[in-house]
């Protein structure tokens, strides 16, 4: 049974409801606001274990919801929205949002994005092995296993690596990725991030050409999979 508990702020009554119903089905405890503001003081009154926000909000823009958020609560926390400009993702990426996911979306699909964003979470506070099918990271010892033989890793491939493993199944954008290896000088370097994520896939991946484990988010940046 899953004890995991979910703030779901979201303005329209159907989707909350539909929200609501799919979520208590899959044994979730479930909050729900219609506004930003009631949603942050329940959210600080009671931190939930993940988010789910809408970012058109009848009194306040989701962005600045998510930045009042992420001034205190560390828990992940979903986009969902009509939006689906690519600026708009990546700024909301970039502003502390796990994950985004545009309406109408499949109920799959939210189900899978909140395990992997609550597992993510978990992951951080608890365990520094991830093991993944064929691919183990210990983040402890900064060893990498693929079928149990050492992966040899450059230092930059690794500290690549190590930051998506830290944020399973979080969208990172390019501009996050470049500004955390390389610094911000090379915010508009998106070949050096080409180039090691190439290098990267062919060393943990069985067909680089296909990768299970770090995705590409076309137009918005990568995302690590455990599997």
């Amino acid at each position: 049974m899953n004890r995991a508990e979910i703030l779901i702020i979201d303005d329209e009554d159907q989707i909350r409801k539909m929200l609501e119903i799919t979520l208590k089905a899959n044994d979730y405890s479930v909050t729900s606001s219609p506004s930003g503001t009631e949603g942050l003081i329940m959210a600080s009154n009671h931190p939930p274990d993940l988010i789910l926000l809408d970012l058109g909000l009848p009194d306040k823009d989701g962005i600045t919801v998510l930045q009042e958020m992420r001034t205190w609560h560390t828990g992940p926390i979903i986009i969902l929205s009509v939006r689906q400009d690519e600026e708009i993702i990546i700024n909301a990426l970039d502003k502390g949002a796990n994950d985004y996911l545009s309406k109408p979306f499949r109920t799959g699909e939210l189900l899978a994005r909140i395990r992997s964003a609550l597992r993510s979470s978990v992951a951080e506070d608890n365990d520094p092995i991830i093991n993944s099918e064929d691919l183990q990271i210990d983040l402890l010892t900064r060893t990498v296993k693929k079928q149990g033989k050492l992966v040899k890793l450059t230092n930059t491939e690794y500290s690549l690596l190590a930051l998506f493993a830290r944020n399973d199944g979080k969208v990172l954008t390019h501009h996050f990725l470049l500004r955390a290896i390389w610094g911000p000088g090379f915010i508009n370097q998106s070949q050096y991030l080409r180039v090691f994520v190439a290098q990267i896939r062919k060393k943990i991946e069985t067909d680089p050409d296909r990768p299970k484990y770090l995705v590409t988010e076309s137009g918005v940046g990568y995302r690590f999979v455990s599997i």
